[in-house]
């Protein structure tokens, strides 16, 4: 049975007054804020590099930060004035000149008594503000939310204490030592850095994710917004009475996205804990796993949109969303494009809140363990389709060698069986797909604000969980956790499904249809026998150019690659030095172009490890 979806009670409580649809007016040499613009848009103006001319793309500069742990990169820099800013990856913070790759400046949080990483596992990049002369960098490190002077890299001395605050501030629970993170920067709104958190999802100790602005002159918190609602706020009834009291997580990871005209940021959260056994968190749970558009001056919700209902799975929605105005029915509508781990991608008025394409909740499988109740339905999106594989059948088994076939089907399938979207952990356990790296992870989509076409990346390597008996000596109230997330592979070490194990896609907003899906990536020892492009797993993201293209790196193979946005076809490839797990960037210093990726390897896709900033540019012939 297939029930039409309504719109939750409360979802839209408010239509605000219109404003300003066009995008942010960063200048067109710039990549100013991370992903691009306060869109999250991912796109840049620039078209000296095109479809025509990509192949000539060379190298223009190599920089690896000093004295760093090859750890990896996850940075998307930004570019302001011909300087890049990034992070290396032991969180420190430079300063490039962009053209040439020559250091200006290095920040190291240690000389400052602060040890960076105090668990803090990686930086996605720096949040910009000026006011003419004034102008600052902010990111957190160590537990601390630094102000940077842009021109120097020295700290602020009236930014709080001495050009840091504690980032636990107004994160009012015992934190019992545990300092607060972010891994994704903020973004700024007027005076204001909006920022989210990193958080965790495990069992114990785990901060409740509260959405926080600080003014960003003096440090001080401005509001907050509780993602799990205490008695009297709205929401409260949609967890167990105590929750708010013991339940961490529903955190913004994923970062943010902004509409200045009409001040509403868009907020996407994470599960809440314990993110694989919801007993103790009885309700829909909301604001977790939710896009909330708030107003960015008070913090005051505007409307939401729950994209998975009391979370089992780990299914966090991972990237700020894409604002872009989309043609529906020969109308203008400002809308926003939300991607998923699941490989939905949910198309909203950013307005209201209301779906540009009909959503349905449908009726998905139910917990079997003690104590659980999940929920009996889930929103699927109607358009555009699902753009990475959804559950597991025997059909699905790869097909690369016999051999390969008849293992896979003996000591997995035959054990777990099939399973669909939103299987809930079990005793028997399962075969997921998407695993819970997505689909879609933080590196988001980027989108064509003058064609509708939106472009995002997707794994489609699947991964085992199985919920066991917790030990009799658990320092925890939970009869049943999981073994985790499984990675599980054929005899010879490749994906267990069939090809491709990772796509990049075009999909036109407007009328919500996938135009090209193709691999992304290859594994080269299987280019060796004569395959086609595989794809691979993939983290990190994609960009757009006026030029016509879109550039991405994040596969296993450690290439960066560009395609053709109107085809999907390859036109350019080049091998990094290390895997480029991160968002390239792309701007202009005196009339020239430049594509930049962090080649930082290791991370989740568990490569060789690197520590270089790698720059491209067309051959100088001036």
């Amino acid at each position: 049975m297939i029930v039409k979806r309504v719109l939750l009670s409360g979802l839209l409580v408010a239509v605000i007054a219109t404003g300003c649809s066009s995008p942010p007016a960063n200048h067109p040499d710039d990549w100013a804020v991370y992903r691009g613009d306060d869109h999250a848009s991912g796109f840049s103006t620039l078209a000296q590099i095109d479809t025509a001319n990509v192949q000539h793309l060379a190298l223009a500069w190599t920089f690896e930060p000093p004295g760093e742990e090859r750890l990896t990169i996850e940075c998307n820099p930004i570019v302001i004035d011909g300087v890049l800013y990034a992070l290396s990856p032991g969180l420190r913070a430079f300063a490039l000149d962009a053209a040439t790759g020559n250091m200006r400046w290095f920040f190291d949080p240690d000389d400052y008594g602060v040890r960076p990483w105090n668990g803090q596992p990686h930086g996605r990049g720096l949040a910009y503000w000026a006011d003419g002369s004034d102008r600052r960098l902010f990111y957190v490190a160590g537990g601390r939310l630094f102000a940077l002077d842009a021109g120097t890299g020295k700290p602020i001395p009236a930014f709080g204490e001495n050009g840091s605050v504690d980032f636990g501030l107004g994160i009012d629970r015992d934190l019992q030592g545990r300092p607060m993170s972010a891994t994704t920067p903020g973004i700024v709104f007027e005076d204001l850095l909006i920022i989210g958190s990193t958080s965790g999802d495990g069992i114990l100790n785990v901060p409740p994710g509260d959405i926080r602005a600080f003014n960003v002159r003096t440090g001080a918190l401005a509001w907050v917004f509780r993602t799990i609602p205490r008695p009297g706020e709205f929401g409260y009834d949609t967890w167990s009475p105590d929750s708010w009291e013991r339940v961490g997580g529903a955190n913004n990871w994923a970062g943010m996205s902004l509409d200045a005209g009409r001040g509403m940021v868009y907020v996407p959260t994470g599960s809440a804990t314990y993110d694989h056994n919801g007993s103790d968190r009885i309700g829909i749970n909301l604001f977790a796993n939710t896009l909330l558009a708030l107003d960015a001056r008070t913090g005051e919700r505007i409307w939401h949109f729950q994209a998975v209902h009391h979370d089992l799975w780990d299914y966090d929605l991972p990237a700020a969303p894409t604002l872009v105005d989309v043609q529906i029915d020969g109308h203008l509508r400002p809308a926003l494009a939300q991607t998923t781990k699941m490989g939905h991608l949910f198309v909203l008025d950013r307005v209201t809140g209301e779906p540009i394409f009909p959503i349905e909740e449908r009726p998905v499988p139910q917990s079997t363990i003690s104590g659980e109740q999940s929920w009996p339905t889930q929103p699927f999106p109607t358009k555009p389709p699902a753009y990475a594989k959804q559950g597991f059948t025997e059909a699905d088994i790869t097909d690369l060698t016999p051999e390969a076939t008849a293992d896979i089907k003996k000591r997995l399938f035959d054990r777990f069986g099939p399973s669909v979207l939103f299987e809930p952990p079990s005793e028997r356990g399962a075969i997921y797909a998407p695993q819970f790296n997505g689909g879609t992870d933080w590196g988001g989509g980027a989108v064509n604000p003058t064609t509708g076409m939106f472009f995002v990346n997707a794994s489609n390597e699947p991964e085992t969980m199985t919920m066991l008996p917790a030990p009799a000596n658990a320092n925890h109230d939970f009869d049943w956790v999981a073994d985790g997330h499984i990675e599980v592979y054929d005899p010879e070490g490749f994906p267990i499904s069939k090809r491709p194990w990772g796509t990049m896609n075009g999909i036109d907003l407007n009328t919500g249809n996938i135009v090209w899906q193709v691999p992304l990536g290859t594994y080269p020892e299987l280019e060796a026998r004569g395959l086609p492009p595989t794809g691979t797993f993939n983290i990190g993201g994609p960009i757009a150019t006026a030029g016509g293209l879109v550039f991405i790196a994040a596969t296993r193979d450690e290439r960066i690659r560009a395609f053709h946005q109107r085809t999907g076809e390859m036109l350019w490839e080049y091998q990094l030095p290390a895997g480029g797990y991160a968002t390239p960037s792309t701007y202009a210093v005196n009339g020239r172009q430049y594509v930049v990726i962090g080649a930082g390897g290791g991370g989740k896709a568990g490569t060789k490890q690197g520590n270089a900033y790698v720059a491209f540019a067309l051959p100088d012939t001036r």
